[in-house]
């Protein structure tokens, strides 16, 4: 498997280099363009999930145990975290986004019934398994509701209550946008604070702050460092931003709104990094200063982790059920609700009982990477030479937003 994901992360580097010298100034222009601040939004709260709220403070302390996993040694947890959710694995995300927007209209490699099929697989799955931790980080976060270790009858209904909002959100994009709109705002909200609770104490200092951001500068001293997997977890991580990263291209690329090439990439490595990073810089403030959360900062926190997951769950509920056109205009509202309520929980079942790994659905993706670069070789390599725009029609749509801004 680690071969498999090395060859899969080259690729993927080594595609970015080819975007950008072929169509570095090609204009990106989505089905449905928005605005940049939109687009950021969607991509930010869809390209994300409850790991960022819930993840770090249980990992900070095995990042620094380098006596038990000294592959850590030359960096410190905070960049270390940081590594694992920002900045160079969102190239993964450009990727997508770019071919789905650009070169798949020409190409139409995902309407090959078994490349649909496979494509609809993983989002599914990664529609469950996105509910799955949830599942499982609820009792480190609200352990007032049980023992703080086992899931208990409330946290089902939690996640299960999480599935269908997330389902009903789905019918209707309007409904998807502004739910992105509001979840970054509500993050930021978060951000602020925890900010308090961490630096505004009588025994916490402002300057603590920015020397948490500075211990970050580490990772970009160490960027080789973290291309390729580090260890089983890090291929963990890397598988599983691999199996997000064709769903969210393919959302993604619907709003982009006519920046150009470069601008894309350049959006998708910084735009995200920036909450990231202040987010992380925060709680890593809570653990090295063994500061509680218990009470309100972990509410806070799960309910954010909470909405993030119906904000996820909604934008690929949305994507899978318009590719298999098992839409509501087709079904009804209460069918289209009540299949993919049941569907979905089953799946988050099977994470739970171990018989679904995020790895297995990672490797399907890069899989589906090779098998589409593999038939453009063979069989579109003229076609895409070709390609010097976003679709006619897009273009269309961009002027329209460019009128009205």
């Amino acid at each position: 498997m680690t071969i498999w994901l090395n060859a899969g992360i080259i690729f993927t580097f080594l595609s970015i280099i080819l975007i950008l010298f072929k169509w570095g100034n090609v204009r990106v222009v989505g089905v449905t363009p928005v605005k940049t601040f939109t687009f950021i939004a969607i991509l930010f709260t869809s390209g994300l999930d409850v790991g960022l709220i819930m993840f770090p403070l249980t990992e900070f302390a095995g990042y620094a145990d380098v006596k038990a996993s000294p592959e850590y040694a030359f960096a410190n947890p905070l960049a270390i975290e940081f590594a694992y959710w920002g900045f160079l694995i969102w190239g993964f995300y450009f990727v997508t986004c770019f071919y789905f927007c650009v070169i798949e209209p020409k190409v139409k490699f995902f309407d090959i019934p078994w490349v649909k099929f496979l494509n609809n697989v993983v989002i599914i799955g990664t529609c469950a398994f996105t509910a799955y931790l949830l599942l499982s980080n609820l009792p480190w976060y609200l352990p007032t509701i049980g023992d703080g270790e086992s899931v208990v009858p409330t946290f089902y209904l939690i996640v299960l209550a999480a599935i269908c909002f997330s389902v009903y959100s789905s019918t209707d994009i309007k409904y998807v946008r502004f739910l992105s709109i509001s979840t970054t705002w509500l993050f930021m909200l978060l951000i602020g604070f925890m900010w308090l609770g961490a630096f505004t104490g009588s025994d916490s200092k402002v300057s603590a702050f920015t020397d948490n951001l500075a211990l970050i500068g580490s990772y970009f001293g160490n960027l080789n460092e973290f291309v390729l997997p580090l260890n089983e977890y890090h291929e963990f991580y890397l598988f599983w931003w691999f199996a997000w990263s064709i769903m969210i291209g393919q959302f993604t690329s619907r709003f982009v709104g006519g920046l150009k090439t470069y601008q894309v990439l350049a959006a998708m490595l910084i735009f995200p990094s920036i909450p990231i990073a202040i987010w992380f810089s925060v709680l890593f403030q809570y653990h090295e200063a063994d500061i509680p959360t218990a009470g309100l900062k972990n509410f806070a926190m799960a309910f954010v982790g909470i909405v993030f997951v119906i904000n996820s769950l909604d934008s690929l509920i949305r994507l899978y059920t318009d590719n298999l056109n098992i839409t509501v205009k087709r079904l009804g509202k209460f069918k289209y609700v009540a299949l993919n309520v049941v569907a979905l929980s089953l799946l988050t079942l099977l994470f739970k009982l171990e018989f679904l790994k995020i790895q297995w659905v990672g490797a399907l993706v890069i899989g589906l990477f090779f098998g589409c670069a593999a038939f453009i070789a063979f069989s579109k390599t003229k076609t895409v030479r070709k390609i010097d725009s976003s679709p006619k029609d897009n273009k269309l749509d961009y002027k329209k937003i460019k009128s009205t801004s």
